[in-house]
C-alpha cells in the first residue's frame, strides 16, 4: 500500500519556496505533523512525505497512491484543496486534517474525502484500517491524548533540504488569546512529554539546528517550568551538541536558573509575542499576562540577552484601538525593547477563534470568497475590516514599520551589540537581512500592483469599503 502525505504551498508566499532565495533556507521547516503520521503508519504502507515549500512535484509522472493525506493551516487550505482535486480525479481516496478542516469541516467535506478532526494520534491507525478494508468514513474524530503516546516523528522520510530539524515537546496554552487557534485546536490544557522520549527523538535529528514547535516551550505556571527546566537538564546530560530555537513567554525571562540551564543546553534564539505595545491593546487580545507584577519588557528582554539569547519579537496590527501612526509605534517600542529581529502581522480572524466569531457576527470579514480567499490568511495580509484603518493605510503603517526598525544603520548596530555581547551574531544578521528584504519586496509588489495573483477576488469593485486599497495596490 502506497501512501502520500502532502504539505501544500501558499502560491502567495513566495519566499517561503527554499529554492528561490538563499535566505528562505532559514525559514522554511519540517512539516512535522506528517512526520508523526508517517511514524503512525504501519510498515506494510509505503510513506513519501511531499513538502511543497520545497518544490511542487509532477503528481502525474509519480506512481499511483493508495491514500492520500493532507494537512492545511487556514493560509494552505486554497492549496490543499488542489492538491486533493489532483488526486481524486485519479479516484484515489483524500484525508484532511489539520486546524483548517477541524475547523471548517463541511467545506472540507465537499472537497476531499474524509477528514481527521483535532489530534489525529488516538484514530489515524483506524483510517488505515477502513481504507485497507474499503470502508472510508466520512469524519474520523481525534482525541486529546496523553503526550506520552505521541511517537517519535519520522525524520528519516524528510532528511534533506532544511537547515533545521524540528521537534514537539507540549501541546496546549492556557492564555486564550483572542487571535489564537491554538487553545481551541490543542486545548488550554498544558501538556507534555515524557523527557526521556524527547530525548531519544532529538538523538535522530541528523540537523544541528533544531526547531522546538512548542506555542509555549516554558509554559506559564511553575509546574510548567519545573518540567522544563528537567528537560534542558537531560539535553545538557545526552550532550547532543544542537543549536534549539523556540516559542516563549515573557515571564522565561522571570527565572535564572531557566536562563542559565536554556543557554548551557543551546537554545540560542526564542520568539515572543508581545502583540502590542499598551495595556489596553494587550486587553484586547487577552494578552494582558505580559504586562503581570508590574514587568518592564524592556529589562525583560534584555535579561535574556545577557544569557546569549536572542529574542525575535512579534506585534499585531489592525487592533481596533489602532490609529495613524501605528506603523512608528510598533517600531519604536521594538527599539525600546531592544529585540534583535521584529515580525509585525496584521490582526487575522482564523477559523474557530474568538476574534473569528466576533468579527464574523459583525460582517467584518472582507475577504470572503472560499475557499480561494484562504490564501491570504498568512496573517501578512489585511483580510477584515478594520476599526480605523483601510487596507491601503495598514499595507503604509506596515512599511513603515519595517522601514524604521530595519534601517541600515540600526542593523549593523544590532550586529554588532550582538558580537560584542556574544550573542548570535550570525543570526542576528539573517534575521534581519531576511525579513528586511522580505518586507521591501512585498511592499514594491503592493506598490506596483505586481503579482498579488488573486488580488482582485479580495479587493472586489462592490466592496465599496475597500477601495483605498485597491487604489493602493493598483488593481
Amino acid at each position: 500500500m502506497r501512501l502520500y502525505l502532502v504539505n501544500p504551498a501558499n502560491p502567495l508566499v513566495a519566499f517561503i519556496k527554499a529554492n528561490e532565495s538563499h535566505w528562505n533556507q532559514y525559514r522554511v521547516w519540517k512539516p512535522l505533523g506528517l512526520m508523526v503520521v508517517a511514524a503512525l503508519t504501519p510498515r506494510n504502507w509505503e510513506v513519501t512525505i511531499i513538502d511543497e515549500n520545497l518544490g511542487i512535484p509532477d503528481y502525474s509522472s509519480m506512481p499511483r497512491p493508495d491514500l492520500v493525506g493532507i494537512t492545511a493551516f487556514t493560509s494552505q487550505a486554497t492549496g490543499a484543496y488542489k492538491v486533493a482535486a489532483k488526486f481524486r480525479e485519479l479516484g484515489v481516496p483524500v484525508v484532511m486534517g489539520g486546524i483548517h478542516a477541524s475547523m471548517r469541516q463541511e467545506e472540507a467535506l465537499e472537497r476531499v474525502d474524509a477528514i481527521v478532526t483535532g489530534e489525529s494520534e488516538s484514530i489515524w491507525g483506524q483510517v488505515l484500517v477502513d481504507v485497507e478494508n474499503g470502508r472510508l468514513q466520512r469524519l474520523y474524530a481525534g482525541t486529546r491524548l496523553d503526550m506520552a503516546m505521541v511517537p517519535a516523528a519520522r525524520h528519516d522520510l524528510v532528511d534533506r533540504g532544511y537547515l533545521f530539524g524540528s521537534i514537539q515537546v507540549t501541546r496546549g496554552c492556557p492564555l486564550k488569546c483572542t487571535f489564537c487557534s491554538v487553545t481551541p485546536f490543542n486545548g488550554g490544557l498544558y501538556r507534555h512529554r515524557p523527557v526521556q522520549n524527547v530525548v531519544e527523538e532529538l538523538h535522530q535529528i541528523r540537523e544541528k539546528y533544531v526547531l522546538i514547535v512548542d506555542d509555549n516551550f516554558v509554559g506559564t505556571r511553575h509546574d510548567h517550568v519545573a518540567y522544563t527546566k528537567d528537560l534542558l537538564r537531560a539535553i545538557i546530560a545526552a550532550n547532543l551538541g544542537k543549536k534549539y530555537m523556540t516559542q516563549v513567554t515573557i515571564n522565561m525571562a522571570d527565572d535564572e536558573e531557566l536562563l542559565q540551564l536554556a543557554k548551557k543546553a543551546g537554545v540560542f534564539g526564542v520568539y515572543i509575542g508581545f502583540e502590542a505595545v499598551t495595556p489596553e491593546g494587550l486587553d484586547e487580545v487577552h494578552k494582558k499576562f505580559n504586562l503581570q507584577k508590574g514587568r518592564d519588557l524592556k529589562k525583560s528582554v534584555r535579561k535574556i540577552q545577557r544569557h546569549g539569547i536572542m529574542v525575535a519579537g512579534s506585534f499585531i496590527m489592525g487592533l481596533d484601538i489602532d490609529k495613524k501612526g501605528i506603523g512608528r509605534t510598533i517600531a519604536m517600542a521594538a527599539l525600546d525593547y531592544g529585540v534583535d529581529t521584529l515580525n509585525t502581522m496584521f490582526m487575522t480572524p482564523l477559523p474557530g477563534t474568538e476574534l473569528w466569531n466576533r468579527m464574523e457576527r459583525e460582517g467584518r470579514i472582507a475577504a470572503n470568497h472560499f475557499p480561494d480567499d484562504w490564501q491570504y490568511y498568512t496573517l501578512t495580509y489585511p483580510v477584515a475590516r478594520y476599526t480605523h484603518l483601510s487596507w491601503a493605510d495598514l499595507i503604509r503603517e506596515n512599511d513603515i514599520c519595517s522601514r524604521e526598525f530595519y534601517a541600515g544603520r540600526r542593523i549593523v548596530r544590532r550586529v554588532l551589540h550582538s558580537l560584542l555581547a556574544r550573542h548570535q551574531p550570525w543570526f542576528t544578521l539573517v534575521g534581519n537581512l531576511s525579513n528586511r528584504a522580505n518586507s521591501h519586496r512585498f511592499h514594491r509588489k503592493v506598490r506596483t500592483g505586481l503579482d498579488l495573483s488573486r488580488g482582485e477576488t479580495i479587493l472586489r469593485p462592490e466592496s465599496t469599503d475597500l477601495q483605498p486599497a485597491a487604489a493602493a495596490v493598483g488593481l
